[in-house]
């Protein structure tokens, strides 16, 4: 059975990079359902791909896509003076409190409470302090 466990896992990391990569590296999210494009690009049935990838993640797909949207937000209030509505438009939330409340469920901090951390650089919340 491990040449199967080997798929599974090889598996999963496809998803996972290709969700990294539409959701990081890619201008504009597909207009299509997430599930339906991360099948089409790897040419396997969803229902394996969620298989395989909570199997070995431990987390569901949508689970990751929350997780990897709210690193993008968290880059993109940091990074640019884009509004909430901008960035929930921009990452196809279908409203700001959709993405506030997201937010917040996986930070525990609302949007605006996370950007005036950043803003003020309080050492606490600094990131980046290069203290690894």
């Amino acid at each position: 059975m491990k040449d199967a466990s080997d798929k599974r896992v090889m598996l999963a990391e496809k998803v996972r990079d290709l969700i990294v990569q539409m959701i990081h590296d890619s201008m504009e999210l597909p207009a299509i359902n997430y599930s339906e494009y991360i099948s089409r690009q790897l040419c396997v049935n969803y229902t394996l791909l969620s298989k395989s990838f909570s199997r070995t993640i431990g987390i569901t797909i949508e689970q990751y896509i929350i997780i990897q949207k709210i690193e993008r937000v968290k880059k993109m209030i940091s990074q640019t003076e884009l509004t909430l509505s901008e960035i929930a438009w921009k990452l196809r939330y279908s409203s700001p409190a959709h993405l506030s409340a997201q937010f917040k469920r996986i930070t525990g901090i609302a949007p605006s409470v996370f950007r005036k951390i950043k803003d003020t650089g309080s050492p606490e919340h600094d990131t980046e302090s290069g203290t690894d």
